[in-house]
C-alpha cells in the first residue's frame, strides 16, 4: 500500500516468501541457514532471480524487526554478493517480424473475429512497446480511440503513468474494425482485449497466439511477448529517435535502464 506496488510484484513477492517457508520447514534460521538458502537459489533461478527473491526475504525480516516481532535480524551479519552477467535484451530479426505479421493476416478471413483479434494483439506489441501485463490491462478508458488515432494511458511499473499515440491510418482503420466487431464483450467484461471465452485476455493466452502464429515463421528461437518491446525500442533507436523519448515511451524510471539498447543497436 505504501509503495503501490502492482498486484504482479505482490503476487511475486507471496512466491518468494512461500519458497523460503518451505526451505525452512519451521526451522530456525540464522546465518548458516540462509547461507544454505543462498546456495539453493543459486542452483535453481538465474542471478536477477536469485537477487530479487533475497530482496523479499530480506525486506520481510526487515519489517519484522522495525516492528519488534523478532529479536535477531539473520541478514545483519550476512555479505552477500550475486554476479549478475549482463544480458543484452534479445531482439526478433525483422525477416521474422515480417513472417510473423504475414502469417496472422493470411489467416484472416473478414468473418473470423479471432484472427481479427491476433493481429491487433501483435500490431500493438509492436507498435506501442507496452509490456504484455499493460497490454491485457487495456480498457475503454485506457483506449481512447478518436478522430486523431489512438492514444494508450499506461499505468506502468510502479504507478508510472504514460501516455502512447498510434496514428498509422492501416491500425487505426484496422483497430476501429476490430472495437465494432467486439464492442458488446469489450462493454460487458471491461477490457479491450478478449480471450476465445469472452472473457479478458491473460498474458499466457498473448503467448499462444505468439506461439501459433510462429509455427509458420522461421524463428531462429522461441518469441516471448517482452521481445516486441525490445524490438519496438531498438527499431525507434536505430531510426534515430532521441533516447530520452525511448524512455518516455517504454516508462523507464532510469536512463541508463534504456541506454542498454544503445549496446544492441551497436552489435
Amino acid at each position: 500500500f505504501e509503495k503501490k506496488l502492482s498486484p504482479d510484484t505482490i503476487k511475486a513477492y507471496r512466491i518468494d516468501l512461500r519458497q523460503f517457508c518451505e526451505f525452512t520447514k519451521g526451522e530456525n534460521v540464522d546465518k548458516d541457514m540462509l547461507n544454505r538458502y543462498i546456495k539453493h537459489l543459486n542452483q535453481c533461478f538465474a542471478p536477477r532471480s536469485v537477487k530479487r527473491k533475497l530482496a523479499s526475504i530480506r525486506a520481510f525480516y526487515r519489517e519484522m524487526e522495525a516492528d519488534d516481532l523478532i529479536d535477531n535480524n539473520p541478514f545483519e551479519k550476512l555479505h552477500i554478493r550475486i554476479h549478475s552477467p549482463q544480458q543484452l535484451p534479445r531482439v526478433i530479426p525483422e525477416a521474422v517480424v515480417k513472417a510473423l505479421l504475414q502469417n496472422a493476416y493470411d489467416a484472416y478471413t473478414p468473418h473470423d473475429r479471432w484472427a481479427l483479434r491476433d493481429i491487433v494483439v501483435l500490431e500493438l506489441l509492436f507498435s506501442t512497446g507496452v509490456r504484455v501485463s499493460e497490454l491485457c490491462a487495456l480498457s475503454p478508458e485506457t483506449f481512447l480511440l478518436d478522430d486523431r488515432g489512438l492514444r494508450l494511458l499506461i499505468n506502468g511499473k510502479g504507478r508510472k503513468e504514460r501516455v502512447i499515440q498510434v496514428t498509422t491510418p492501416e491500425l487505426i482503420f484496422l483497430i476501429r474494425h476490430y472495437c465494432d466487431t467486439f464492442s458488446e464483450t469489450i462493454q460487458s467484461q471491461g477490457v479491450i482485449l478478449i480471450n476465445n471465452r469472452n472473457r479478458p485476455l491473460s498474458p499466457q493466452s498473448v503467448r499462444r497466439i505468439i506461439k501459433k502464429h510462429l509455427e509458420k515463421a522461421d524463428a531462429p528461437y522461441p518469441i516471448t511477448p517482452h521481445m516486441f518491446r525490445h524490438t519496438f525500442a531498438t527499431s525507434l533507436l536505430e531510426a534515430g529517435m532521441d533516447i530520452r523519448y525511448i524512455q518516455s515511451l517504454l516508462g523507464h524510471s532510469s536512463i541508463s535502464t534504456t541506454q542498454i539498447y544503445t549496446h544492441v543497436t551497436a552489435q
